[in-house]
């Protein structure tokens, strides 16, 4: 089509893949109109940098939303463009904590939400000093197991009112001990509000001795809902999204370098206040 002797760019869509950090800047990752997320950070650097001119005829869509404070190492995202993504270029124009850093380029009609084939989530539980010892590994890699498989997981969701299904298939659910963290892995096509931390939530339960591992299993009675805590947020991330073999990412190496370097300094940073108060705490005055 020509216009003003101008002939219009084919658009193409692009699948992102991401890191982010959450925090208290961030009222999670989807785009709300009164507070400042993950998806508002990403929309407004696609529009500083002249890759979308508008959200909604851009087809920009995200893979998965995250509640606040919850981070990603592969999150992904996709949208239509004439340009082809330069990554570091869309970078200068978000904050360190956000960073894309691999591409690929998908059909048209790809949808970056509904063809992921499974979801990967990791949770990690920083193991109480004093209590270590009253977490019993073995019994939560039982648990753990519990959860893989169909079943519906109502009482392990946060309850919404759409009046959607909680059946879900779990790929992969287990636990294991590095150092002094306990670490989750779950896999599964699609996940429901909380679903994960309240998972971990019981699980611990389970392996400090406050919940019996029968009690465990009734709670996947759908008639009979039980209120409690989820985990806490911070320790979630979503680590990947596999599309399948049909689907190659390119890995950026300049903005795969500016990721880790992020992760470095900010290991570096945390790791001398944790060795800090932890000098602080021996100290007792008086």
């Amino acid at each position: 089509m020509k216009l003003l002797g101008l002939t219009s760019m084919e658009r193409t869509r692009y699948l992102i893949k991401f890191y982010y950090i959450g925090s208290d800047k961030y009222f999670g990752s989807q785009r709300q109109s009164d507070f400042e997320t993950i998806e508002t950070q990403i929309t407004r650097s696609l529009f500083e940098t002249n890759y979308i001119k508008d959200i909604k005829t851009a087809g920009f869509e995200v893979a998965s939303r995250t509640d606040k404070f919850v981070s990603a190492r592969g999150a992904c995202f996709s949208f239509l463009s004439e340009k082809k993504p330069i990554l570091m270029e869309i970078n200068s124009a978000l904050p360190r904590d956000i960073g894309l850093w691999a591409s690929s380029e998908v059909t048209k009609d790809f949808s970056s939400r509904f063809n992921a084939i499974y979801r990967h989530y990791k949770y990690i539980f920083p193991l109480p000093e004093n209590k270590r010892e009253k977490y019993n590994l073995k019994l939560m890699k039982k648990a753990s197991k519990v959860f893989e498989g169909r079943h519906n997981f109502l009482n392990f969701s946060k309850r919404e009112k759409e009046d959607i299904t909680t059946v879900r298939d779990m790929l992969l659910a287990d636990c294991s001990k590095e150092g002094d963290y306990l670490v989750f892995n779950f896999t599964s096509q699609a996940f429901l509000r909380q679903q994960i931390r309240r998972m971990v939530a019981k699980i611990l339960d389970v392996g400090n001795g406050i919940l019996a591992f029968d009690e465990l299993i009734k709670m996947f009675n759908s008639e009979e809902f039980i209120s409690y805590q989820p985990a806490d947020p911070k320790g979630l991330i979503l680590w990947d999204i596999y599309y399948g073999d049909k689907i190659n990412f390119t890995i950026d190496t300049k903005s795969h370098e500016r990721m880790m370097r992020y992760f470095s300094t900010e290991f570096t940073k945390y790791s001398l206040k944790q060795k800090l108060f932890a000098i602080l705490q021996r100290d007792n005055i008086g």
